[in-house]
């Protein structure tokens, strides 16, 4: 007897309008109504979404990109910010769970950006907001380490879901944090393209197989269905970054592209997959798959040795400055000090 919810979930792997957050959002919000349309109760968008993968970071070195972090600064978003509440609005409409990957902003500092992932529920409330705990490999150029505040599996109506960005994907620790929450859906969500060598070279960085290997081995240990999200390098993106040096056509045009797909409690595949062109892929999770395999590996539960291994994990969100009220002895000694002042 099923007792557990059948989801229909979609994975848009779709380009943003390059550097322009009020496009892309717009996109964003067409993209959500298709899906909508089509049935989805939960939509997943790739990692950084909004305005864009800073993959020039990868291409040039630094002291040649200073306009390109001036530009992505000033089209990242505040997470409180009129793009989210935007999204929000559009997914409460359409009564539907959303994942939005997106670079953010802090109203503290003009220069400090995550790489962070927002999920906003069916009624348009925010359900987790995580930062990337460490950017990976030259996103540190762009991006600063986030905190574990986002450690969290929403528990919703269509099941548990949690979510982690890219190369998260690889930390068992923070893995395991969501396993032992209960997860039932994890949203991984990708770049386009990750280069980490020219291509002439060969041994660049495999997309397609990385990040399937790892939502896979996810899944199989979380007993869990998995989204693999991953972003789209349109015309548009490529055009850009060649006109500012026709030398990085090679690396464009020669890193691989990863896909989006979806895998299941056992990491085989299933559902659509989509890599070469712009769309939408779905598939069906029925959450009562995910419980026979507990029987044999839970790892959070009888398949472990909580008497040997333990984890603690820090949730405290990170400011940059804590404020500390006034005590009433404090102000009544500061106006005395005041006064006195005063009178010499």
């Amino acid at each position: 007897m099923s007792y557990l919810p059948v989801v229909k979930v979609a994975a848009v792997h779709a380009a943003p309008v390059f550097l322009n957050k009020q496009a892309t959002v717009a996109k964003a919000v067409s993209l959500i109504r298709e899906a909508s349309r089509h049935g989805a109760q939960l939509i997943a968008f790739p990692e950084s979404y909004i305005p864009a993968f800073p993959v020039w970071a990868s291409l040039w070195a630094p002291i040649d990109n200073h306009d390109l972090f001036e530009r992505f600064a000033g089209e990242s978003l505040y997470a409180d910010g009129a793009e989210i509440e935007e999204i929000a609005a559009e997914a409460a409409r359409c009564g539907v769970f959303v994942s939005m990957g997106f670079s953010e902003r802090t109203h503290a500092s003009v220069g400090c950006l995550w790489n962070s992932n927002i999920l906003i529920d069916d009624s348009g409330k925010i359900a987790n907001h995580h930062r990337k705990l460490v950017p990976t490999f030259y996103e540190k150029l762009v991006w600063a380490a986030g905190d574990g505040a986002g450690l969290q599996v929403a528990d919703t109506r269509i099941g548990r879901i949690g979510g982690l960005i890219c190369g998260e994907n690889t930390n068992p620790l923070a893995r395991y944090s969501l396993i032992a929450q209960g997860e039932q859906i994890h949203i991984s969500s990708w770049p386009a393209l990750w280069p980490t060598r020219r291509p002439v070279t060969g041994g660049n960085f495999d997309n397609l197989a990385a990040n399937r290997l790892r939502a896979g081995a996810h899944s199989f240990e979380a007993k869990a269905f998995g989204i693999i999200c991953a972003g789209f390098m349109d015309a548009e993106m490529r055009d850009f970054l060649v006109a500012r040096d026709p030398a990085a056509a090679a690396v464009l045009d020669g890193s691989p592209r990863a896909a989006t797909m979806f895998v299941d409690p056992t990491g085989a595949q299933i559902g659509d997959m989509i890599r070469d062109e712009e769309g939408i892929a779905y598939a069906e999770f029925d959450l009562n798959r995910c419980v026979e395999p507990k029987q044999f590996h839970d790892v959070v539960g009888y398949y472990n040795r909580f008497d040997v291994f333990s984890l603690e994990v820090n949730r405290e969100r990170l400011e940059p400055v804590s404020w500390r009220a006034l005590k009433k002895t404090d102000a009544t000694r500061a106006e005395a000090d005041a006064m006195t002042g005063d009178e010499t």
